[in-house]
């Protein structure tokens, strides 16, 4: 059985959009650039050939992976508002590491849900399986690689 893929509306749009487009699109300009280098002559020493045809291997591999993202996705929707959100994939959580004054904040969701300036952490990580359900104000503990560690939630985002 495949993993679940956690989205949201907003990432599994933008993943279906691309997947289209590759599909599409780029698989008819990526036999436009093998046939163009075919014309050239020996394929042997035909360097554009190559270079097309580890392209097209690189985009269909994508293909492939966003197929299998769009097929097992779950798309959530943030429920709750400022006074009793809790920590839930599509958050921005702020947190703060025991012993530490500084504040991090991190995007819980699948790595396709890039944001900028963020750092994602997937909700099946020790760090996001012990964040998730805590709401503003927790103390939490999770297993790192060198023991546990304890990370209070400052705040939550949607």
């Amino acid at each position: 059985m495949a993993d679940t893929h956690i989205l949201s509306r907003e990432a599994f749009d933008r993943l279906k959009a691309e997947h289209d487009d590759l599909t599409t699109r780029g698989r008819i300009e990526i036999a436009k650039k093998i046939e163009a280098a075919r014309e050239m002559g020996d394929l042997s020493e035909n360097g554009d050939y190559h270079a097309a045809k580890e392209e097209q291997g690189k985009m269909e591999g994508r293909i492939i992976h966003l197929a299998n993202l769009i097929e097992n996705a779950e798309i959530v929707e943030i429920v709750g508002d400022g006074s009793d959100l809790t920590v839930q994939a599509g958050c921005i959580v702020s947190i703060r590491y025991e012993g530490d004054d500084d504040v991090d904040k991190y995007l819980i969701g699948s790595i396709e849900e890039r944001r900028e300036g963020l750092t994602v952490i997937s909700p099946g990580s020790p760090l996001g399986r012990a964040l998730m359900g805590s709401a503003k104000g927790d103390t939490i503990t999770f297993e790192a690689p060198n023991g546990d560690m304890n990370v209070a939630v400052v705040d939550i985002e949607i």
